[in-house]
């Protein structure tokens, strides 16, 4: 990889100027565009980290999920003709009301952007409660595109998201190479984790909808397989 050129050296060829700009204020924001660009090339690194890690644990049984039209869908059948699934788990156990407000947030984002993605992948949005319940409350939000299937005998859930089966989210990628499935990367980023002051959340880029080159929504590809 050719070297970057220096963040500040970037920044010091912006051309844009607002009216009444105080000097003062320009000063400052320069020194914060340096800073933007620096977090851009770090989000550039772990997504380079992300795509480059070596295989995951073989998933080690074909889980099942209820559809929307009631049928019967395993993990394997999530991926379609896609080789990656991204599974989102929100929090909308049997217990709850109604699903949980900061999952609600993040999918009702990503409703109309379900096309897409899945030029890419496969996607699915997974949670505890029966069926009937999340089709009610997909549709109470309006939502059209996104497709709910329910962990109804939670086995997906206590392998992959909670070994408690605790009401909490999961976000996993999985990959199927040589009809092998594998699981490929989480958000392993826990409520534990927060700096102080700071509300509990994961990496900065949320709309996971975003460039694949740095969203962690597709493995890197095997040697020789096109994209």
């Amino acid at each position: 990889m050719a070297a970057l050129t220096p963040a500040g050296e970037l920044a010091a060829n912006n051309p844009i100027r607002h009216p009444n700009e105080s000097e003062d204020y320009r000063r400052a924001r320069q020194e914060l565009l340096v800073e933007e660009i620096e977090l851009r090339r770090h989000a550039e690194r772990v997504a380079s980290l992300r795509r480059d890690l070596p295989p995951g644990g073989e998933v080690p049984d074909d889980y099942h999920f209820v559809a929307e039209d009631g049928s019967d869908v395993s993990l394997s059948g999530l991926f379609g003709e896609k080789d990656t699934l991204v599974i989102y788990s929100y929090m909308f156990g049997p217990q709850r009301a109604a699903p949980c407000p900061m999952c609600t947030s993040l999918m009702g984002g990503l409703d109309d952007k379900i096309t897409d993605i899945r030029q890419r992948v496969a996607i699915a949005f997974t949670a505890r409660s029966p069926i009937g319940r999340l089709i009610e409350a997909k549709a109470s939000r309006g939502w059209s595109d996104l497709p709910v299937y329910s962990d109804d005998s939670g086995e997906y859930t206590r392998a992959y998201v909670s070994v408690e089966d605790a009401d909490m989210p999961g976000y996993n990628v999985f990959t199927r190479r040589d009809g092998v499935i594998r699981h490929f990367w989480s958000d392993e980023i826990t409520g534990k984790m927060a700096d102080p002051g700071q509300d509990p959340r994961g990496a900065v880029e949320m709309d996971r909808s975003g460039s694949c080159s740095t969203l962690p929504l597709r493995a890197a590809e095997p040697t020789g397989t096109p994209n």
